[in-house]
């Protein structure tokens, strides 16, 4: 449920922001993607979704993060978070059970999957700003 918003997000800012998303049922996506030359995502069988390394679970924004070469320290970090809010994983960081509980929220309140990625960008926005803090932290403490 994470990712069905958090992937756009990550398209639109690091990978192609002139990206456009097209939302159809799951069982439609490959279909749909195939008939438009379009790049399907977060659905069973598609190159861009949830995987596992050993035991870890990782989902389709790190799936975006490994195929695009993304090395930003923040967005890595943010990955951290979408991953423990959309995976089971150990250890998962305390903003996940936030982020996901504000996934679920936004979901319910909006009509439909346009207006909640209008909506729930700006969270994205703010957690990414976050992690750019935590990161510069971290690093002056060295």
């Amino acid at each position: 449920m994470v990712d069905r918003i958090a992937c756009p997000w990550l398209i639109k800012n690091f990978i192609d922001p002139n990206a456009e998303f097209i939302f159809v049922p799951a069982q439609d996506v490959l279909k749909k993607a195939k008939e438009l030359n379009a790049i399907p995502f977060d659905v069973d069988n598609a190159e861009l979704t949830h995987y596992f390394e050993g035991n870890e679970e990782y989902v389709s924004f790190d799936a975006l993060i490994k195929k695009y070469n993304l090395k930003d320290p923040a967005l890595l970090e943010l990955a951290k978070i979408v991953r423990g809010a959309d995976a089971k994983i150990d250890n998962a960081p305390f903003e996940s059970y936030g982020l996901k509980a504000i996934a679920q929220g936004f979901r319910i309140i909006s009509r439909d999957d346009y207006e909640n990625m209008k909506l729930q960008f700006p969270v994205y926005d703010a957690l990414y700003a976050f992690c750019r803090v935590k990161i510069n932290e971290r690093n002056k403490s060295l």
